[in-house]
């Protein structure tokens, strides 16, 4: 069990938070007193009686309550990076916040299973938009086809795709089919949706501003010299001559003088970090520049025996659980995916939850600290540390943490990287690059494993580096940056 005290000084932290973000990310005024009435700690989600009236009650409270959290916490990340005065001490009260959704998150997916069970409706999981939402209709004796979340029969025994209609089809009692459904739909799509049409108008109104003060001459077209302004220079070429667009990825790529790394990658239960959970996570050092450490064992047993560890050094894998509630409704979408099964994952089956663990949150975070980290698509990471591990935000603010990403390296300086109609920016996925640079067999696969796909980008990565040294291109190219590059933060005014 975590230690329960981190709530009482998370919850410490709202009157910071209340003075310096007044408004959620959807724009409505936040009800700080109700935040404070949360059991943060213990649960914020309802436990209904089993009758129809009752699950519905709850599930409809549940949506409620998660819709109101979250639109919290995405404002928190802006609130807190842009608080140039450091009024807000410290990214508690987020993670506190994200900690409760985790579980009222699984509280709502039991509560679906639990209406499938006695037929009042059935869930299928739909893509819509942005996100992948679960979609109630009205039960007509069959599962639906698409349950991409492999929602199981709560004993926690697996069983053929009706497993899930056991308990409603032996109960002695019978419940009515005649709840509502249109008060009880996720509604996470529309609000996502709408968040990003506000972003997009934001973003049209700031270019039409600058625009109107170039043309004002107040800010002006060329720089004192004559120089031009940041902002029109050119993308930087790969060897094929196709010159990618400049990018805001493009402030993680590596630097000429990069050398020792930490390569991560982290295997979670879905994709977002304030509803789902870390349960693999593999990282391992390699030197881009310099020899290996001398001292460091030479060979090391990843699960696939045709790995070779070459220059890699301090190779790690840490293996976490979730709750209970989580482990009973399993997840076969991540188990096709990774081969973790989080059924046999659960907290009472002794694993540690990654969230609960302070320890194994202050060793990541001193290694995350020690040297750039390296990850592929490197912002899932890091909107997975802010909210997970303790101290990660409060260090890459004072700019302690320097973060390079391989995903605009291949994006931008390799040349196989080419668009195509199926893959309009190139084919940037892990497995493409690593394969291109010679890291991954072309007849084997990414595993879908933290050490293992960290393995695969340190070596692609090296590989990468050293031609484009060879042919005067990438960092060693006329838009390059010197030192170890990558990106970080430091105090602005």
């Amino acid at each position: 069990m975590t230690d329960r005290a981190w709530f009482d000084a998370a919850k410490g932290d709202i009157p910071q938070w209340a003075a310096s973000m007044p408004k959620d990310a959807d724009g409505t005024t936040i009800d700080w007193d109700w935040v404070r009435s949360l059991d943060l700690a213990h649960g914020v989600g309802t436990i209904p009686e089993s009758t129809p009236q009752s699950i519905h009650d709850a599930l409809k409270a549940d949506y409620a309550t998660r819709e109101r959290l979250e639109s919290i916490i995405a404002q928190c990340n802006s609130a807190f990076m842009t608080d140039f005065d450091r009024f807000i001490g410290s990214y508690r009260l987020p993670r506190a916040l994200a900690y409760a959704n985790r579980r009222l998150n699984d509280n709502i997916n039991t509560l679906l299973h639990l209406g499938e069970q006695q037929h009042l409706w059935v869930v299928s999981r739909e893509r819509r938009g942005r996100t992948t939402v679960a979609v109630l209709r009205p039960y007509s004796g069959s599962r639906p086809s698409n349950d991409d979340q492999g929602m199981l029969d709560l004993s926690g025994e697996t069983g053929d795709a009706s497993a899930g209609n056991t308990a409603a089809e032996n109960s002695d009692v019978k419940f009515p089919t005649t709840v509502a459904l249109d008060d009880v739909q996720d509604r996470t799509a529309a609000i996502l949706d709408a968040r990003a049409e506000r972003r997009k108008a934001q973003r049209f109104q700031k270019r039409a501003g600058d625009a109107a003060m170039a043309r004002a001459n107040l800010s002006g077209a060329i720089s004192p010299g004559g120089a031009a302004l940041p902002g029109g220079a050119a993308a930087s070429g790969n060897a094929t001559g196709h010159h990618p667009k400049p990018d805001w990825r493009d402030a993680y790529l590596p630097g000429r003088d990069v050398d020792a790394v930490m390569g991560i990658d982290i295997e979670t239960t879905g994709i977002d970090p304030a509803r789902d959970y870390i349960i693999d996570v593999g990282f391992e050092f390699m030197n881009m520049a310099s020899p290996r450490p001398a001292g460091e064992p030479e060979t090391y047993a990843y699960e696939q025996g045709y790995y070779a560890a070459g220059d890699a050094y301090g190779q790690s894998r840490l293996a976490f659980g979730v709750p209970p509630e989580n482990a009973a409704l399993g997840n076969a979408l991540i188990a096709k995916l990774t081969g973790i099964d989080v059924r046999g994952r659960s907290s009472e089956a002794g694993y540690r939850l990654f969230d609960e663990w302070p320890q194994a949150q202050a060793g990541l975070l001193a290694r995350l600290t020690q040297q750039p980290y390296v990850a592929h698509n490197a912002t899932f990471e890091h909107s997975w540390f802010m909210l997970n591990v303790a101290g990660y935000a409060e260090s890459y603010r004072a700019g302690r943490i320097t973060i390079i990403d391989t995903l605009p390296m291949s994006r931008q300086w390799d040349p196989g990287a080419v668009p195509t109609n199926e893959h309009p920016y190139g084919d940037n996925t892990l497995d493409a690059y690593a394969k291109r640079q010679g890291a991954l067999d072309s007849a084997h696969n990414e595993r879908h494993l933290g050490l293992e796909d960290s393995h695969i980008m340190l070596m692609a990565m090296k590989h990468h580096l050293a031609a484009l040294k060879a042919q005067g291109k990438g960092p060693w190219g006329s838009t390059g940056r010197a030192g170890v590059g990558g990106k970080s933060c430091g105090r602005k005014r």
